[in-house]
């Protein structure tokens, strides 16, 4: 074996012998780095002929390409063992399911309120939204229920640090009702100057709060109030109407309804509407699922309409406890919790 073959098989014995990519490079300057063993040789080359350079040199050369080569196929050999350790340490079972995003869906309350909506709508009644930072005249006065009223005390609320004309702060409204005199002050402007008005048919959905809370109240809530104003609207209308949504709300000709004598200051007569299923788990019980009765003749003046001529009648029902109804939940707070495994039974 002549010398370039030897220092060849000291180099592979020496790349072999490293066992990190750093004892590699310090392997690999022993060969061919600017003090190595192939560098020397290269630097001998000067007192050589002209024939003797051409043969050295090639030799030299296959020699270090051989050295190259080795060295190549070490750090290759390395970077295999890496990766082949780095996967032993982060082994990836694939038989498991990916992680999918799994699809949104409505809020019961809000697949309650668009269900409202939907059946209201088909009996001709608009759908009327309003704020729900109201001013004192609209949530109580306007509605035949003045200051220092006791009823008012039945309907307890927030109020805002802003003052209307009147000097009475603002408040969170406590019922969707001022949407009747808001909608019909609407109505009445839209319909100036016309012979005849049409009938007021309107519900008016939406967020309303109270100072409340247990399994069946909270102090954000919903309700949807109704209204339905003309010269010819009576109590048996009411209850046609209101019976043929509960029907159609819950899917079931199978209940009955009782209206119950009551009293509310912006309806006279008022009663409170019952329902009871004839089967099912709520078979037999008499539920309370609404408010309802003559609009008062008060609301009507302060609607800007003659009470003399036009009659008829409002309900407010609460969607939180329809839906409580429909779904079998027992909890109001449920709804509000945030408990996504809670939600998505409904999507």
């Amino acid at each position: 074996m002549n010398e370039l073959d030897s220092i060849v098989a000291a180099a592979h014995e020496a790349f072999a012998r490293a066992g990190t990519p750093a004892d590699l490079e310090n392997a690999k300057a022993q060969f061919t780095g600017k003090s190595g063993r192939i560098t020397e040789l290269m630097k001998g080359m000067g007192a050589l002929s002209v024939e003797d350079k051409k043969t050295r040199g090639a030799a030299i050369n296959a020699a270090k390409q051989a050295i190259e080569a080795a060295l190549g196929a070490r750090r290759q050999a390395l970077a295999d063992a890496e990766l082949e350790a780095q996967l032993q340490a982060e082994a990836l079972d694939v038989s498991l399911p990916g992680r999918l995003r799994e699809p949104g869906g409505l809020h019961p309350v809000s697949l309650t309120l668009e269900r409202i909506e939907q059946i209201f709508a088909s009996m001709g009644f608009d759908v009327a939204d309003g704020p729900e930072v109201e001013s004192d005249w609209h949530s109580f006065t306007s509605l035949n229920n003045p200051p220092n009223h006791p009823a008012r005390s039945m309907q307890d609320t927030f109020y805002v640090d802003l003052q209307g004309d009147d000097g009475i702060p603002y408040n969170l409204r406590p019922h969707t009702s001022p949407m009747q005199v808001r909608y019909a002050h609407q109505h009445i402007k839209k319909h100036a100057g016309k012979a005849t008005m049409p009938e007021i048919r309107v519900i008016a959905p939406g967020r309303t709060y109270r100072v409340d809370s247990d399994a069946t109240h909270s102090p954000m809530f919903h309700q949807c109030e109704g209204l339905w104003l003309g010269e010819n609207v009576s109590f048996k209308d009411l209850k046609v109407v209101f019976t043929d949504f509960c029907r159609t709300f819950f899917e079931s000709d199978d209940l009955a309804l009782r209206f119950r004598p009551s009293f509310f200051p912006f309806t006279e007569p008022s009663a409170e509407i019952d329902i009871q299923f004839q089967s099912g788990p709520l078979a037999g019980r008499w539920l309370e699922v609404a408010g309802s009765g003559q609009v008062h003749p008060t609301v009507v003046r302060n609607m800007g309409l003659d009470p003399e001529r036009y009659i008829g009648f409002a309900f407010g029902m609460g969607p939180d406890r329809l839906t409580m109804l429909r779904y079998g939940v027992n909890d109001l707070r449920l709804f509000f919790e945030g408990d996504v495994r809670f939600l998505k039974q409904f999507r």
